[in-house]
This record gives structure tokens, sequence and C-alpha cells, in this order.
């Protein structure tokens, strides 16, 4: 049954004990009451203290507003300021002051170089299969462009870095990436991620890129360690190689050029005692032509001279007797090196080798030992 049907005696929602329908509150009633209780007399004569305290609560709000408008940009960061979401500039670092619920500031740090890293077991161009590790490093150099020129900046240079390092491990061969081609690997992976970037502007600049120690799995490692110590010996085996070389070089050239020297040496002087040759028998040629048998011996005597000198035998043609004499020349030499003054030298006879000549291994015993004198002073 409803409160307000007959008969029904229950309480009256408004207030009505009674229960007898007298309807709502009247509302200027209410806001009598409650003008008595800030000090009015309800029928607008009296102070409208109502208005003041709006006013007080307005100006503690402004008031409020204002000082929740300062804040503070660090001296890395720089400030990203939009007004009503739309962008109007950058804020430098400091103390600054922005209109709260109109204003809006996100301050991204610009100065520190961040990383990201990036990793991959990768298939290389000669079907080889390493673990691959590389790190980003890259500084923010738009803010503006960092925060909205992509959902998430940090993710897409992510994905970039990963994309590019599969491309040029992909196309390098396992060697290169394990020892020598390392550098030239990371060069390219480098211009391969600004490349892929550059199109989405994300605001930042890359600092450098790590290439990491790459390892092939280790299922094989063992096999691969003894393949790269195998390089490692190969590179110092060419290297000592070269140092011999260098050392070895200079030395056979100096022996090239004494050699020349040498050979240009010999040259000259055969071509100068050819020419003394020359010039004595061009001396000869008169004499011979006034007197042809005086100089044909006398040239027979000094070539013979000139072969005897050379050996301790002498040969004596000795006609009438038929035995051989051995004159031992070295040992008298020897004697008269000791000696001063001269002993006959004896002979020894020697059978004939059937012919009449006597050949006598010593010096004449006629007028013409004078002749081993002169020989034998030249050897001494």
């Amino acid at each position: 049954m409803a409160w307000n049907e007959p008969g029904n005696k229950g309480k009256d929602p408004w207030g009505n004990k009674s229960g007898n329908d007298k309807g709502p509150p009247d509302l200027d009633e209410v806001f009598k009451n409650l003008s008595k209780k800030f000090g009015g007399n309800g029928n607008g004569s009296g102070p409208s203290v109502s208005a003041f305290g709006i006013g007080i609560v307005l100006v503690i709000a402004i008031a409020v507003w204002g000082l929740s408008g300062f804040y503070t940009v660090k001296e890395a960061e720089k400030g990203v300021a939009l007004r009503f979401g739309q962008y109007i500039g950058e804020v430098e670092p400091g103390l600054q002051w922005k209109a709260t619920f109109i204003d809006e500031v996100f301050p991204v740090n610009v100065s520190t170089v961040r990383s990201i890293p990036a990793s991959g077991t990768i298939l290389t161009s000669d079907e080889n299969v390493v673990l691959v590790e590389l790190d980003v490093q890259y500084r923010v150099i738009d803010p503006y462009l960092f925060l909205f020129s992509a959902v998430d900046a940090n993710e897409s240079l992510r994905e970039a870095t990963d994309s590019a390092l599969r491309y040029v491990v992909g196309h390098n061969k396992m060697d290169d990436i394990l020892t020598t081609g390392r550098d030239q690997i990371r060069r390219d992976t480098w211009e391969e991620v600004e490349r892929i970037i550059e199109p989405y502007k994300l605001g930042i600049n890359i600092v450098d890129v790590n290439f990491l120690p790459a390892r092939p799995p280790e299922e094989v490692k063992d096999a691969f360690d003894d393949a790269i110590a195998a390089q490692e010996d190969e590179q110092r085996f060419i290297r000592e190689a070269e140092a011999y070389s260098r050392e070895i070089e200079p030395k056979a050239r100096g022996q090239v050029q004494r050699m020349e020297q040498q050979a240009n040496a010999y040259k000259e002087r055969e071509i100068l005692e050819a020419r003394g040759k020359v010039a004595r028998f061009e001396q000869l040629l008169p004499e011979y032509q006034a007197a042809p048998e005086v100089t044909r011996n006398r040239m027979y005597i000094e070539a013979m001279q000139e072969v005897m000198s050379g050996t301790n035998k002498v040969l004596i043609d000795a006609k009438n007797n038929g035995n051989m004499m051995y004159l031992p020349l070295d040992k008298l030499m020897q004697q008269n090196s000791g000696k001063t003054s001269k002993q006959p030298v004896m002979t020894e006879p020697v059978a004939s080798a059937g012919t009449n000549s006597v050949v006598n291994h010593g010096l004449p015993l006629d007028g013409r030992a004078s002749r081993a004198d002169r020989v034998r002073q030249g050897r001494n």
C-alpha cells in the first residue's frame, strides 16, 4: 500500500508525521533557511554573505590554479608543450609555468645516450647458423617527433635494428662474421638501420653501433674455436714471413750491388790489361820489324820465365846426357833463405824415359844460372 493512499497511517517520507498529504517542501523556503544560516534575513534586504563567500572561494581557486602551473624542466631535458592537444613549441630547461588544464608539457631527456640491444640466431649466406648480438646507441634530437611521430619510438628502433641485423648477417659468410669482417658488418648494419628509420622520422640520431662478439652454436663451438685458432696461426705465420722477407731483401740487394761492383771492377781491369797488352805489342812491333830473330827469342825467353816462375821444377835440355837430373829447387830456396853462403847443390840421376834428351829438374849449371837466381828472388 502506498504511503499516500487512504487509510495508510504510515510515515510520510517528507517528514509529515500526521500523514496528511502536503506535497514536497518549497524550494524558496529551503533557500531562505540557507540564507538565514549565513546571517541574512531571508527577504534579500540584508547583506549578501553568500556572494562574498563565493568570491573568496573563487580567489582561492584561482590562486591554487596559478600555483599549480609552476614546474621545472631538468638541465638534460627539453619539454614538449601542447595546448588543448596541439603542439605549441619546446620548453627550455629551468623553472617554467603552464596553464593547468589547458597546457600540457612532456619532458624528454635529450642529453643521455640511450641503448637498445638486439640479438638473434641468424642464418648466414653460406648456410651456417650464428648467434649475433648488437647494441645500438642513440640520442634524441627532436623531442616532439620522438613522442608523437610513432606510437613507440624505442620499439620502432628495436624492430628496425633487428631487421637490419638479419639482412646484413644473411648476406655475409660465417668466417667474416666471426673474424675479419666484423667491422664491415658493423658499418653496414649502421647504414641499414638509418635507411630503415629515415621515413618514420623518429627524431633520434644513432651515435654508435656496437657489434658484440658473435659465436657459433654450442654444439659446434669447439670445432669453430679450432678453426679460429688456425686462422690466427695463419696470420701469425704470414707476419713472420713478411718480417723475414723484410730482413732478407736488403741483404740480397746489398749482395747484388756488391756483385755488380765486382763485375764492373773486373771488367775495367780486363779492359785496362787488354789495352796495356795492345800498347806493349804496338811498342814491340817496330823492334820486331827491325830485328825479328832477336825480338822473337827475347819474347820466348820472357814467356818461359813467366811460365816457369810458378813452379819449382826446371827442365834442362841436355842432348849428350842420357840421365834425367832432379834439382830440389824448393829445398834450395829454403836453404838459401836460412844461409848467406852459397853451396853446390847435388842432383839425383833419374832413369831416362827412353829418349836421348835429358830432363833436369833443377837449374842449368852454366852461365845461365843467373836467370834461376832472378826467378828465386821473384818467388821470395
